[in-house]
């Protein structure tokens, strides 16, 4: 019998793999619907869909590797980190979904979130107050207007596949829908700013970098008291509290 490997867990949902299939296992069935509509209309590599029971969303694993991960080392040449921004570029130039999706949040709902967050983040002593105030600068740059795209919202390194130099497949889609098409590409690089130049090269347009790095801090500046209060360890080297420093 195959073993039973936790992807991930955490109280709001959880991926297992047994064998050739992963399951989601997810009680929001909103996010889970958004996900099956999302890799419907995606024009690039997406896993298939075995089955589906609520809670669970049963998908086939796909060939080849993942690029990395947040905080663990890179792989995969510069051709193959191109073929990743050409990749993510299709995704963006693809026709709209119909809903918003993470990277869709308006201007203000997220300055007002983010100023809430670098307060907490203060007071309860979880980052200095200088490191929160210099990447609250930095964040501004982010919250500017935008043109729509169709935008994978979690774009983690972990969730793209490649074989070689070929994506063979982009995983995790519940976040996905309208949004800033900058967003998915500094998510993407968060912590391997050694390969943005590989993944602008293929994404194959001027990219403003005041913005990526924008990205960057306010990703991380929202996220660190949610991965601490959900098992994750931001504090580990190259994770996001790394990211926040290398902006000071």
């Amino acid at each position: 019998m195959d073993e039973v490997e936790v992807v991930v867990a955490h109280s709001e949902r959880a991926t297992l793999r047994v064998g050739d299939v992963f399951l989601k296992v997810d009680a929001d069935q909103a996010r889970i619907d958004a996900e099956v509509e999302a890799m419907s209309l995606a024009p690039v590599p997406t896993p298939e869909i075995l089955w589906r029971k609520p809670p669970v969303l049963a998908i086939a694993a796909l060939p080849g590797t993942t690029l990395g991960r947040l905080g663990g080392p890179s792989t995969g040449s510069p051709a193959a980190w191109a073929a990743a921004g050409a990749a993510i570029r299709k995704l963006h130039d693809a026709p709209l979904p119909p809903r918003p999706g993470r990277a869709g949040r308006s201007i203000v709902a997220l300055a007002a979130e983010l100023d809430d967050e670098c307060e907490l983040l203060v007071t309860n002593g979880v980052l200095p107050a200088d490191l929160v105030t210099r990447n609250r600068q930095v964040a501004e740059a982010a919250l500017r207007p935008w043109t729509p795209a169709f935008t994978h919202g979690d774009l983690q390194i972990a969730h793209v596949f490649v074989d070689g130099d070929e994506v063979t497949g982009i995983i995790d889609w519940s976040e996905a829908g309208q949004g800033d098409a900058l967003y998915d590409l500094a998510t993407f690089t968060l912590g391997h700013e050694e390969h943005l130049d590989d993944v602008i090269a293929g994404y194959g347009t001027d990219i403003d970098l005041d913005v990526i790095h924008a990205w960057w801090s306010l990703r991380s500046l929202l996220g660190v008291r949610w991965l601490i209060e959900h098992g994750f360890d931001p504090y580990a080297p190259g994770c996001e509290v790394d990211v926040l420093r290398s902006r000071m």
